[in-house]
């Protein structure tokens, strides 16, 4: 082996996932499709991650012994819709032919799936919920791995979680309108506890300082990240005699109420009033006008908790604790320049 390769900072062999992507400089999901054999990875990329497979003599190991089953846990009349997280969990699971339980957590007290994930001796967690305290204590005593998707709040540096550029998404959002001319720029956020909320604020207030929009405090609305929230906070906006031009919303689901009051208004989607969500669900490209939107990659998301998971499981350390996947924006129909 090269000596170029590996120093007395190397990690011990065997050589974990987490270290041949970051020699190689791409992302922990990026080598596992090379060793999967998954499409989605540019030629040289693959050749540079194939060869450092075989200078390192990486071999891929199966999931620890003991278990079958990997837990996939949501929060319980949560508003998240899970189908692309569900989706990427199985993936995962079929290539290391497991199962997935799927529970909630959050309303029962005594905490059922908790027990049964213990006693099921599950190979990990992937938490679409923020799983509390004690739940994370009883998990670290059972030896069962757990990662956190989305979390909603800050979370102490050892715990594991998958995350998405919330900041630069809510920051692409508003230079998209401002590239297309809008300066009545409004926002229709969520609820201020939420981490990603804030997150997204933020790019997005970011994004009008740069344009020198300030002290648009009258803009921004805070609801729940519901169609009916997005249809309350609209119906006020589009009444004012300043009416914006453009609206943010916190996620899509906020973006379909806010279709829904600007019709009731007599108001044209992109011709009357622009909309950007945030999320890129299926509904998106479904609307009418298809709703522009940031993607978030909800699918690569879970894919990438539940291999951090799995190596867990198996006593390898990840590079990072927490990994943000990109955002982007996907330009649909919902927005134009504003009318003269």
């Amino acid at each position: 082996m090269s000596s170029s390769r590996r120093s007395a900072a190397d990690p011990p062999r065997p050589v974990t996932i987490s270290h041949i992507a970051r020699t190689a400089g791409v992302s922990v999901p990026t080598v596992s499709k090379v060793i999967n054999g998954r499409a989605g990875v540019a030629p040289g990329t693959r050749a540079r991650v194939e060869s450092l497979i075989s200078e390192y003599g990486y071999r891929k190991s199966g999931p620890p012994a003991g278990g079958t089953t990997i837990e996939l846990v949501f929060a319980q009349n949560g508003d998240l819709p899970g189908i692309e997280i569900i989706q990427g969990v199985q993936q995962v699971a079929r290539e290391h032919q497991l199962g997935v339980v799927l529970s909630g957590s959050g309303a029962d007290p005594g905490r059922y799936w908790l027990d049964h994930a213990v006693s099921r001796r599950s190979l990990g967690v992937v938490a679409v919920a923020q799983l509390d305290v004690e739940e994370q204590d009883q998990l670290r005593r059972h030896a069962v791995p757990f990662v956190i998707v989305d979390p909603t709040h800050e979370l102490p540096d050892d715990v594991p979680f998958v995350g998405a550029t919330n900041w630069s998404g809510g920051r692409a959002a508003a230079r998209h309108l401002l590239g297309l001319g809008h300066r009545r720029i409004a926002t229709v956020t969520g609820p201020g506890h939420v981490l990603s909320c804030r997150a997204r604020f933020d790019g997005h207030r970011s994004a009008l300082e740069e344009a020198g929009l300030t002290g648009r405090s009258t803009l921004v609305t805070r609801q729940e990240l519901t169609r009916e929230g997005g249809r309350t906070a609209a119906g006020d906006l589009l009444a004012r005699p300043d009416r914006p031009t453009a609206v943010v919303t916190g996620n899509d689901l906020q973006a379909v109420g806010v279709y829904q009051a600007a019709r009731a208004a007599g108001l044209r989607i992109p011709e009357d009033l622009s909309v950007i969500g945030f999320d890129d669900l299926p509904v998106a490209a479904q609307l009418d006008p298809p709703l522009t939107t940031v993607h978030r990659p909800l699918g690569q998301m879970a894919v990438t908790a539940t291999e951090m998971a799995l190596a867990l499981g198996r006593g390898e350390r990840p590079a990072q604790t927490g990994i943000e996947l990109a955002t982007t924006l996907a330009v649909r129909h919902s927005a134009a320049p504003p009318a003269a």
